[in-house]
């Protein structure tokens, strides 16, 4: 009778679901395909521009290039089968978003701190603990089912069950209330599906 009884509510209860994989920041000069991925720009120590998506790569002279357009941009482009102007980006000044391996959640204290040699991207935080979630990337886990691109619409509410909720909406229909005023399809999702990407 000396061994401690187990917590019965300790780690991640049942009911949960994991949380997302991270999104990872690797180089365009690493073999990666780049075309409709998210990119970043800029410059180490100077700073970092994000929704951005990326063409494939372009050579000129001995020089290659990354095309990169506005998220919003993007997505007009592919939705309508339009051209939309793209500004050469050295590879060296681009990093491409990647979905990352599952690991262990990062200490909060050290989590604020980030080298400027490379952009950062933080772990997956669930909508519950956001401040605000309205217009973010968000990350819906369903049956152990990541879904991405996608963004939430609202801010967390009560729905007609009383759970709390935040409605969502695919990426593209997210844009194209931008471009056309057209009110995107929506889900209400409870909270404990949601994270912030």
């Amino acid at each position: 009778m000396t061994d401690p009884l187990p917590d019965p509510f300790a780690g991640q209860p049942d009911w949960a679901p994991l949380p997302p994989r991270p999104i990872e920041i690797v180089p365009a000069t690493a073999r990666v395909d780049l075309r409709g991925r998210r990119v970043l720009v800029g410059l180490p120590g100077l700073g970092w521009r994000g929704d951005l998506r990326a063409d494939d790569r372009v050579v000129q002279g001995s020089r290659t290039y990354v095309p990169v357009i506005p998220e919003h941009e993007w997505y007009r482009a592919e939705a309508d089968q339009v051209e939309v102007f793209a500004p050469l980006v050295p590879v060296d000044r681009v990093w491409v978003e990647t979905v990352g391996a599952r690991r262990e959640p990062a200490r909060r204290e050290t989590d604020r701190l980030v080298s400027l040699d490379a952009p950062a991207h933080r772990a997956p935080t669930p909508v519950f603990e956001a401040d605000a979630v309205a217009g973010r990337r968000v990350v819906h886990v369903a049956d152990s089912v990541e879904h991405r691109d996608l963004r939430a619409v609202t801010e967390t509410y009560s729905g007609a069950e009383g759970d709390i909720c935040v409605r969502i909406t695919r990426e593209v229909e997210w844009y194209r209330w931008a471009w056309r005023g057209q009110s995107p399809t929506t889900l209400e999702v409870p909270v404990h599906l949601l994270w912030v990407e």
